[in-house]
């Protein structure tokens, strides 16, 4: 790998020169934080229910006493065999800010649509310790727009993303923001799909000051070039184009390219 060498006093000059960049761009991004908050909320009125290793949850039981709920929606179906890389990378990082969150008036809860007992086979295996719940017996999914009919993935149209689009699975990942005021009402806040969630990936800041980069420079120009579950790093599996990771050798057609 090659690059320019400089003396130190060159090198000063023009990071100086960048930091004014930097900072431009740091009071661009406040703007649009400002932005987001600002956004006007979607009143919840239907009931949900979900199901927790302690029992049934509503949504505002997931909210565990605080005002504020973030929920990822984790890209895992019933029975699927497969998981999310980038879900899975997402989730990763809550481990040591899990109590900030939560020190700071926000909850925060994965919720997918498999079964609750393959949720708790996937987060045993994984060794993840955030709340994770299940929406198989709720409409959640569906009327939040990451989970798809089979009609819908076969008629290749479906609303993800805030457009009509095909969306390939039945099964999709995305990020929403939730309140609740002291009248226990619950509103949606923000939402965000597809790259829009990858102010969430911490990660990428330390990669994106590096020398390589974010080195996706494989089949899919994106984290499905280089992320794996983070037990999988010592395999020699496969990403398929959706994002799901597979053991090498499984005979699926993820492996023939």
């Amino acid at each position: 790998m090659s690059h320019e060498v400089v003396s130190r006093e060159a090198w000063l000059e023009a990071r100086r020169a960048l930091m004014i960049k930097e900072r431009e761009h740091m009071r661009l991004g406040d703007q649009l934080n400002a932005e987001r908050r600002a956004l006007p909320w979607v009143k919840v009125d239907k009931h949900y229910e979900f199901d927790a290793p302690s029992g049934k949850r509503t949504l505002s039981d997931l909210f565990d006493g605080r005002s504020q709920l973030f929920v990822k929606h984790y890209m895992l179906g019933p029975g699927q065999q497969h998981h999310c890389v980038g879900c899975a990378l997402e989730v990763d990082h809550l481990e040591g800010i899990l109590v900030h969150l939560q020190n700071h008036d926000l909850s925060y809860v994965a919720i997918a649509r498999a079964p609750i007992e393959e949720i708790e086979a996937l987060r045993s295996r994984m060794g993840w310790r955030f709340p994770f719940a299940s929406s198989y017996r709720s409409d959640f999914n569906y009327d939040f727009n990451v989970s798809f009919k089979p009609e819908q993935v076969q008629a290749k149209k479906a609303f993800y993303n805030f457009r009509e689009t095909d969306p390939g699975l039945e099964d999709l990942s995305g990020d929403s923001v939730f309140y609740k005021n002291e009248k226990g009402e619950i509103f949606l806040t923000y939402a965000a799909f597809g790259r829009g969630c990858e102010m969430f990936l911490g990660i990428y800041p330390f990669l994106d000051v590096s020398p390589k980069g974010r080195a996706e420079n494989g089949p899919y120009h994106s984290l499905g070039d280089w992320v794996r579950p983070h037990d999988k790093y010592d395999r020699h599996g496969t990403v398929e184009p959706t994002g799901r990771y597979h053991e090498e050798g499984c005979g699926c057609s993820a492996h023939k390219r």
